[in-house]
């Protein structure tokens, strides 16, 4: 699979701190931002991650809870 192209910040950063990632996808890139940009966790050990497709403007939101790895849709 052939890597992508995003932008990537934590919500609670603003539009300001987003950083450049490469990944196949999008939540490999928001584990990828959060990996190599150790983002602040709120109370509950969780980050909120936007990644936005620097080709297309096509956007997601994830939640990702840095105790078990594992990450969802924010909402």
């Amino acid at each position: 699979m052939t890597d992508r192209h995003f932008s990537a910040r934590a919500v609670t950063q603003g539009q300001q701190r987003a950083y450049d990632v490469m990944g196949p996808d999008f939540e490999t890139a928001a584990f990828e931002f959060v990996d190599r940009w150790h983002p602040q966790p709120d109370e509950d050990g969780d980050v909120e991650v936007v990644v936005t497709d620097t080709e297309t403007g096509e956007r997601h939101c994830f939640r990702i809870d840095l105790g078990s790895g594992e990450a969802q849709a924010c909402g």
